[in-house]
Formats: C-alpha cells, structure tokens, sequence
C-alpha cells in the first residue's frame, strides 16, 4: 500500500492506494473527518476498504483532506476542523432536543470550506483524468455535512455520497439545491443512540434527499457517534458495485 502527503489544492492531504508506480485509479474516494480529528483520522476506513475488497485495490485511490482550521486554537490540539462548533448552542440543544436552530443553520465557515474542498476535488480530477461522476464523496458528522454541501453545488452528481453520522443544516438551500440531484447514490449511516446528532435528525435529512430523487440506502446501527461495522461493511459493497459499474 502507497501513502504520500502533499497539498492538493489549498488542502493538506493523504493518500493511500494499492496501484503501483505510476498507476492513475479509475475510481477516486475523498472523505472528510469530523471535526477536531486528525485530518488522516478515516485513514483506516480506506486501508480496511482495500483490504477488504481486491478489486478496490485494482481500482481506487483513496484521499483524506485535513481540515481548515487547527483545533489546538479550541483546545484541541493535533485536530483540524472545518468551521468552528457553537459549543454552548449544541449543548443547549442536547439538553431540550430541539435541534432546529441546527437544521436552519448556516455556520460561518462553511463557504470557505465548501470551496477550500471543490478545488482540492478539482485538483484530484485534473491530475488523475477522472470526471466528478468517477469521484465519491463522503465524511463522518462535520465533515459528512460539507460533502453533503457541496456534493448538491456540484455540476455533475459524484459516484456517491457517503455520509457517516450527519445530520440536517442548512435547511433552506439544501432543500432548493437537492431536487437537482436526482439519482444521487447516497449511503447514509447512523447510530440509533446517538446523544450528539440525533436519529431522528438523520431521518429527517434522509427523507429531504429521497423526497428530491436521490437513491438512499439508510443504514441505522446500534451504536452511537460514530462509524458501526456495517456502515463499513456497506460502504465496502458501495465501493465495490461502483467500481464494477453496476448500479
């Protein structure tokens, strides 16, 4: 397995495939970390997808952006984030479970991250000849968001959009720019004890895409925040149907 770290675009990067020298993949998968990770921190999602799956490692390359912002300003040192948390207003939310303020939402920082994303995304096309409908999209909570965000601004919808423990921003312009996504794969997975961004809440977001003709696969799992073994496991299978051209 190959691993390099370079800037593609305005973001620093890791990618890791399983091509050999000089080999271009013909399937490319860039996911998002959630926010005051690691920016390599799904890294491991993607060297278990090629394990897991040869044809991936005949096929795909796998890219992990770090974020914009260092958490070490929030506390949280060897983080990255996309946009900086209302920490006292998610409490707040926790605390009566209304999270429509969430759902209305606009974070400062999002169109800088949105953008900071579609020119790294630009870059992976234009060095490794794939167009946006050879490139999947993805993330866990924060970074799910953005690529949900930008995946509906897009020219062409991606392979897929992966989104691990997201929920509903944005509302308004979501719900406007969604209905030009039809057929959009989605694999959509959520913890059902989840105790920061709801189950409910994926629901709803799940039933706003479906509503605009997106392909939803919704993949609830006993857990909590995070990615469960079969929100790997379908992801894996996704990769794979992708890769083999099969719908």
């Amino acid at each position: 397995m190959t691993t390099t770290r370079r800037k593609l675009g305005p973001l620093d990067t890791l990618a890791i495939d399983a091509l050999g020298p000089g080999a271009k993949p013909s399937l490319a998968v860039i996911l998002c970390h959630g926010v005051n990770a690691p920016g390599d921190d799904l890294a491991g999602l993607g060297a278990e997808a090629l394990e897991m799956e040869p044809q991936l490692a005949r096929t795909t390359r796998f890219y992990f952006p770090a974020g914009l912002l260092d958490s070490a300003e929030f506390g949280m040192p060897g983080g990255r984030a996309w946009w900086e948390i209302d920490w006292g207003l998610l409490q707040q939310m926790m605390l009566s479970g209304d999270y429509s303020p969430m759902r209305r939402s606009h974070p400062r920082g999002l169109v800088e991250a949105r953008q900071a994303v579609w020119a790294m995304l630009e870059t992976v096309c234009a060095e490794t000849g794939l167009a946006i409908p050879q490139v999947v999209l993805g993330g866990f909570s924060q970074g799910a968001m953005l690529c949900a965000d930008l995946a509906l601004r897009l020219p062409a919808n991606p392979a897929a959009l992966c989104l691990f423990s997201a929920t509903l921003i944005n509302e308004a312009e979501w719900q406007q720019l969604a209905h030009a996504r039809q057929g959009l794969r989605v694999l959509q997975c959520h913890g059902r004890q989840d105790p920061l961004l709801p189950f409910s809440h994926a629901e709803v977001l799940r039933d706003l895409l479906k509503g605009a003709g997106a392909e939803v696969e919704f993949v609830p799992f006993a857990g909590q925040h995070g990615i469960g073994l079969e929100a790997l496991q379908r992801f894996v299978a996704l990769l794979k149907s992708i890769a083999a051209g099969k719908k």
